[in-house]
């Protein structure tokens, strides 16, 4: 016992503070699957009355027991003195950065994938009319790419809409408009205004 206790002196580790963290571990390796135990019992015996499947039984034990875990983690850290508000702020700033990239990966993966769906049905084709409701958009289809659907409007501007608009929104499709020939990157430098 001796040795182990210069050892964790050598390395400067408090005893009170490793022997208090095997008591909380201890203490929670017995508790939390007693406690999961008596949990799914209620929720089979909750389940005939509010009709819930036994797949959402498994998830609400789950999501108890990783909260459970989750305290006794933050309960250990704060044993070795490591205050929650570093904790807390280092997780709000992760899952904000996680956020903010999901939300502008899932922008450009709605649009990639309405544009292939686009392809796949046909709802419109190059040449036709497309007028998007009710925001009043419309133009002659004079091309299409990844992320956008480029119309060209009777007053010579162009609109650039995204693909994922049209699973959004209703849209008017019409062939009174004569099919011409036009060249997207001419609309795109009358565009830009060269």
């Amino acid at each position: 016992m001796t040795q182990i206790i210069e050892w964790l002196n050598q390395h400067n580790i408090s005893v009170v503070n490793a022997i208090g963290t095997l008591a909380i571990l201890l203490l929670a390796s017995i508790t939390i699957p007693t406690l999961n135990r008596f949990l799914n019992q209620w929720l089979i015996n909750l389940q005939s009355r509010l009709h819930i499947t036994d797949k959402s039984n498994f998830i609400i034990s789950r999501v108890i027991t990783a909260v459970l875990w989750t305290l006794i983690v933050f309960i250990v850290l704060n044993v070795w003195g490591i205050g929650l508000g570093g904790v807390w702020a280092i997780l709000v700033s992760v899952i904000t950065i996680i956020g903010v990239g999901f939300i502008a990966t899932w922008a450009m993966t709605s649009n990639f994938t309405a544009s292939f769906f686009l392809v796949l049905w046909g709802p419109f084709h190059v040449g036709q009319t497309v007028e998007v409701l009710p925001e009043n958009l419309k133009g002659r289809v004079v091309g299409r790419n990844l992320m956008f659907t480029t119309l060209s409007e009777d007053s010579g501007s162009v609109l650039q809409i995204p693909n994922s608009l049209f699973f959004q929104k209703i849209f008017r499709v019409s062939d009174d408009v004569p099919v011409a020939t036009v060249n997207p990157r001419d609309l795109s430098d009358r565009a830009k205004g060269t």
